[in-house]
């Protein structure tokens, strides 16, 4: 049988599980009790299919992860006792919004801006367009590096490595106990931060092509070209995930040694909850007990 494909996020002590038709957030509240919400994944994909077609499908799932993760994060804020309700629709919209627009500025304008200090060597715009990516490269690097030093993040970071061993404890197809799931690496090629390292050298080779208008111009072309850097790089971690290619495994290295910074190794009651949302999440057929006797998920 073949297996469901699930991916996931670390939230506030907790973890977000997605399976082909659901999705599932697991946190442990301040009493010590697993508490699962479950909801079903509608996908504008599923109404509008040519959107499941390879570099369309990239930007869609990239999005639809953006406001998933906001929700499971609104969901877990509460019941880890740091929020008394939940966003609203209108709330994580507006979430959204607002980190679209820090993302521009830190990761777009910042370096396209700053990329001009470069004119004193040469007026070679693909040069330019080089020195850009490699700016933005890293600033990424360093607001990685940054956070990874924030005492809050260390937690949401076992938490995220607690996700990655209960994943290829599935994948591996062994039972998803915590003696099975520790056993495994935390680091996992299909993770976001692998995504985002793709997405920052992408870049660099799209936005080389196409000049060096004024920096106006080269901001609005940068963000109208993200659909695009986003499908390549989407089909790109996704072959990687699949491929058992030495020569893959060694391409993808860098985003696995990465990883290193978002992951922490997880202790084994945080493994407990990335088993109750995994386990929440999978078909019938794929789990190892029905789904009555599973967490309780509403929707």
């Amino acid at each position: 049988m073949k297996k469901a494909r699930v991916g996931g996020q670390a939230v506030i002590e907790g973890v977000m599980m997605r399976g082909p038709k659901l999705r599932a957030t697991a946190v442990r509240d301040p009493q010590g009790k697993i508490q699962v919400e479950c909801m079903p994944v509608h996908s504008i994909a599923d109404r509008f299919p040519i959107l499941k077609k390879p570099f369309l499908r990239g930007t869609v799932a990239l999005v639809e992860s953006l406001v998933m993760g906001i929700q499971s994060l609104s969901y877990s804020a509460k019941m880890a006792g740091e929020e008394e309700e939940q966003l609203s629709d209108k709330e994580i919209a507006s979430t959204v919004v607002v980190a679209l627009v820090l993302a521009s500025i830190l990761f777009i304008a910042i370096p396209t801006g700053a990329a001009r200090l470069f004119h004193t060597i040469t007026e070679d715009p693909f040069f330019l367009n080089i020195m850009e990516g490699l700016l933005r490269l890293a600033i990424f690097l360093g607001y990685i590096t940054g956070i990874s030093r924030m005492k809050g993040i260390h937690r949401v970071f076992q938490y995220h490595g607690a996700e990655h061993k209960t994943i290829h404890c599935f994948e591996a197809g062994e039972e998803l106990t915590v003696e099975n799931v520790q056993k495994h690496s935390r680091l996992h090629p299909r993770c976001g931060t692998n995504f985002l390292l793709i997405v920052m050298i992408v870049s660099i080779f799209v936005f080389a092509f196409l000049g060096w208008p004024s920096l106006l111009e080269r901001i609005v072309s940068r963000i109208l070209l993200l659909p695009v850097v986003a499908g390549i790089s989407f089909e790109l971690i996704r072959f990687a995930g699949e491929s058992e290619s030495p020569f893959v495994a060694q391409l993808v290295a860098p985003g696995l040694w990465l990883q290193y910074l978002t992951t922490r190794p997880p202790e084994d009651d945080m493994v407990e909850v990335a088993i109750a949302s995994l386990k929440a999440v999978l078909p019938e057929e794929q789990a190892a007990e029905p789904r009555e006797e599973r967490a309780l998920c509403a929707g």
